[in-house]
């Protein structure tokens, strides 16, 4: 019992979001409304949230340093984008070349902002707060009153395309399931290659039944989804980019040494920087990595949207942080995990969604929103002052 209370305790915000998923369904399904599990609908889920699932992926390693965050990442998403536009859209550059120049970019943000925050000291919300105000006015300067747009086909379809692309439905049905076996199969491998890792090095671990109860939930959802995309369109480029990305960050993070760093500065960043940690180090790579992702961001974005727009990154910052809190992250820094953000990035896509199609006041969605988040870091700081007070 006490194992089944564990297990649901790590687990419960996947369950909450199982949870609310049925319910829109049900909600929607009654009045008419379409369904959430439409495969339109499931694409859609995954285009409009890609950037959160980015940018929260980041962020988790920045909130892990100690409970800081990044508030300009929405400023150098719209500062790089527009970069983007110059290059890609005015001077007509090769898009690789441009990719690469724009990441580049990106990661020289990041690195100037760490150079404050890690080797200065500068307080991280104030050093991105500034860097919040200031990228985005160059941005606005160099984007203009229009924008730039359009973008050519072949950069769009780098990351707005499907696969397989052109086929019958049989052809295209048959692929994605494919691409989910081979998906799930990648998955199941990293969790059982992390838990002999972590066997290996001594730390406690989860009933094997646990794990494979939820690698068999993850499957079947898994199997479900990309099934139903395989009805519609195949799977969207922009879900292998994700990914890529997630299962690296996720490796990173469990499995390598400077990932461990992390959670352990966010435990207590003086007792690690006594044990011979460099924290100097991990907090400067923790925020140039946030650059480097706030530059694929605007890359995709761009794809998306098909212009570099003045409006590009609103938000964003606080959709990637709410993100990571909903999903578990410690406003004190050193718990949380890459899995957790996403799904804390699937939940509010949800709820964005679902209120939507239901036809919720755009008002109140704010509300239940920012209810959900508070109700998140609540739940954060109580459970820290239990666990203190036993």
């Amino acid at each position: 019992m006490d194992k089944a209370k564990s297990f649901l305790s790590k687990n419960a915000m996947l369950v909450v979001l199982v949870m609310v998923m049925i319910l829109f369904e049900i909600l929607m399904s009654s009045t008419g409304r379409g369904s959430l599990f439409s495969p339109a609908n499931l694409t859609n889920l995954i285009r409009q949230n890609s950037y959160v699932v980015i940018l929260a992926t980041g962020m988790l390693l920045c909130i892990l340093t100690g409970g800081n965050i990044d508030l300009s990442v929405g400023s150098v998403v719209v500062l790089v984008a527009a970069v983007s536009g110059i290059l890609i859209v005015n001077m007509q550059m090769n898009i690789y070349l441009a990719i690469f120049i724009c990441l580049l970019f990106g990661t020289l943000i990041g690195a100037w902002q760490a150079f404050w925050i890690a080797y200065v000291r500068v307080p991280p919300f104030v050093t991105t707060l500034a860097g919040m105000l200031i990228f985005r006015g160059i941005a606005l300067l160099l984007l203009g009153a229009q924008g730039i747009s359009p973008y050519p086909e072949n950069y769009l379809a780098l990351f707005q395309s499907f696969v397989p692309g052109e086929g019958n439905a049989a052809f295209t049905l048959t692929i994605s399931v494919a691409l989910a076996v081979a998906a799930l199969v990648i998955f199941a491998g990293m969790q059982i290659f992390s838990r002999i890792h972590k066997k290996r090095k001594g730390y406690s671990l989860e009933h094997i039944a646990w794990m494979i109860i939820r690698i068999a939930v993850i499957s079947g959802v898994v199997l479900f989804v990309f099934f139903r995309m395989g009805e519609h369109r195949g799977i969207p480029v922009i879900l292998i980019w994700l990914g890529v990305i997630v299962m690296a960050y996720n490796y990173f993070t469990q499995n390598t040494i400077p990932g461990r760093y992390l959670y352990a500065m966010g435990g207590n960043e003086k007792a690690a920087r006594l044990s011979g940690i460099n924290t100097k180090r991990m907090m400067f790579f923790a925020y140039t990595n946030m650059g480097f992702l706030s530059g694929v961001t605007a890359l995709v974005c761009v794809a998306r949207f098909g212009q570099a727009g003045t409006t590009l990154g609103t938000g964003f910052e606080l959709d990637a942080i709410g993100a990571c809190f909903i999903g578990g992250a410690s406003a004190y820094g050193g718990i949380g995990k890459v899995g957790g953000a996403v799904i804390g990035a699937i939940f509010m896509g949800v709820l964005n969604m679902g209120m939507s199609i239901m036809g919720v006041d755009v008002n109140m969605q704010r509300v239940i929103k920012g209810s959900v988040l508070l109700a998140a870091v609540i739940f954060d700081v109580l459970s820290k002052k239990r666990k203190q007070m036993a």
